[in-house]
């Protein structure tokens, strides 16, 4: 997280504006999310589970360049400007790449450029962002390698379900980062060390895993630190283990049941003791989920009782509790690394992969009564045209400070019998909205972080509809394949 230094004049002088024009000034965080006006939760019955499926790196301009989209009026561009004020055509490239634009914290400065005297990203600094090209890359390196779409037809899956249901095209990260803090947010709303902490981590860690994350992480792991007023040096880099409350605490005390999928080091039947890919995997980094088998730095596996009933290391599975009937209430599905989108990691498999969970759902008793929520962690590198708003008053300016500017835009599809049907939502939304959302359908408690202040996802759903028949997703792959798939999950990536 950082709150750039926006000048209080700035901030100020765009609230007299907004009241001059007759505006309401609310937390940019949600779009009265928690006001009288908003829609009641769900009635009971309507959504019994929800499972959120968490894909990788992409912005909204990058992956959704759908027509049809498009001709509904979502906020899709075709171009963007550079460093010297160059409009750059998006060139179309494949879902699969030998390259990965850096997404790093300092990356995400650069690219957003701010302006310090309005306090807004200018969002035209995509060509300073540095580009790792993988061995034996053969289109990298290259010119403005983050101006890209991906070709629609690699991700027809994912074009069918936004248009089916509902697509929001303002659905921004909550941290400024990389995969490991975005997580953390995912599943609790802050990726801050310890509770009542004003610090977060800002990038992934620096170990010599694997593990490459977690409460057991390699003795000498850390991660970098950021406070509100954006300063990082001096902040000194931490072990990469946290603990305060999280959704899962929530739901246990309210007696819910959870399961967060996730790749593991070994597969089936070898136990796998950590996560493979542990960045991505939230709960590794909670001490009190972990229960690591010694005080950390220390400990090399998670042991703790949260961690084995509830922490599977085998994505895949969450295929067979679905047709087994074992579906929780809340899951979390982590995908692996070559089915993850993520670029200069995965394959062409990502869409399908996805679609194969749906369609598990939406071919299952469980399409009458569940919520699935489809987001990408963080913005990847690529470039996106729209400035991540700001937070001017509300509750999460006591937790950031007022002038925190969110992360960029990453896509959000929500599939439900009651999710409106052929719908773009223009409404901000983060990840404390997914907290929100799953908090108001359960009737829990806030955590009182990202989702003190967010909307609820309300504008997502009509629960008066008469429910959504399901259709199957058509995809390259299905269920079967990645059941019977024996290739080892490929590693995230550290940047």
């Amino acid at each position: 997280m950082i709150k750039f230094g926006v000048p209080a004049l700035a901030i100020v002088g765009l609230a007299t504006a907004l009241l001059a024009m007759g505006g309401v000034l609310v937390s940019l965080n949600g779009c009265g999310g928690t006001s009288a006006s908003s829609p009641p939760p769900p009635p009971p019955g309507k959504i019994l589970h929800v499972v959120v499926i968490v894909q990788e790196n992409r912005s909204t301009d990058n992956l959704f360049q759908d027509p049809v989209l498009i001709s509904r009026g979502a906020d899709i561009a075709q171009s963007g400007v550079d460093s010297h004020g160059n409009t750059i055509p998006l060139k179309k490239i494949s879902l699969q790449v030998d390259y990965n634009p850096n997404h790093s914290h300092d990356s995400f400065k650069a690219m957003c450029d701010l302006n310090a005297a309005t306090g807004q990203c200018q969002m035209d600094g995509a060509d300073t962002v540095p580009v790792e090209c993988n061995k034996g890359a053969t289109d990298c390196p290259a010119p403005d390698l983050a101006f890209g779409y991906v070709d629609p037809s690699d991700v027809q899956p994912y074009f069918l379900m936004a248009e089916q249901y509902t697509f929001a095209d303002h659905m921004f990260q909550t941290n400024q980062g990389p995969s490991m803090p975005a997580h953390q947010f995912i599943i609790s709303g802050t990726s801050a060390p310890s509770a009542g902490s004003n610090l977060f981590a800002a990038e992934n860690p620096d170990t010599n895993g694997p593990p490459n994350a977690g409460c057991d992480a390699p003795a000498g792991s850390t991660v970098m630190l950021i406070d509100p007023t954006g300063s990082e040096s001096s902040n000194a880099p931490i072990y990469p283990c946290f603990d305060h409350q999280t959704l899962t605490d929530l739901l246990e005390a309210k007696s819910l049941t959870w399961r967060y999928y996730s790749p593991g080091a070994a597969p089936p039947p070898t136990p796998p003791i950590h996560s493979y890919a542990a960045i991505w995997n939230a709960p590794e980094a909670i001490q009190h989920i972990c229960g690591p088998n010694a005080t950390p730095p220390d400990a090399t596996a998670c042991v703790g009782s949260d961690w084995t009933s509830h922490v599977v290391l085998d994505q895949k599975q969450i295929l067979t509790d679905i047709a087994s009937n074992q579906l929780q209430d809340v899951s979390w599905v982590i995908p692996s690394g070559q089915d993850s989108d993520h670029a200069g990691v995965s394959g062409l498999t990502g869409p399908s992969w996805v679609a194969s969970i749906v369609n598990a759902i939406g071919n299952s008793p469980y399409w009458a009564n569940t919520a699935i929520l489809i987001a990408w962690d963080d913005w990847g590198g690529w470039y996106d045209h729209v400035p991540p708003p700001q937070v001017l008053q509300g509750a999460n300016c006591v937790q950031w400070g007022c002038g925190y500017i969110y992360g960029f835009r990453v896509p959000l599809i929500v599939v439900s019998p009651y999710a409106k049907a052929k719908t773009i939502s223009h409404q901000q939304h983060d990840f404390g909205s997914i907290l929100k959302f799953i908090e108001t359908t359960f009737s829990l408690p806030s955590l009182g972080y990202a989702d003190a202040a967010a909307d609820d996802l309300s504008d997502c759903f009509d629960f008066n509809q008469t429910p959504l028949p399901f259709q199957t997703i058509p995809s390259a792959q299905n269920a079967q394949y990645f059941l019977n798939d024996k290739t080892p999950p490929t590693d995230p990536d550290d940047d």
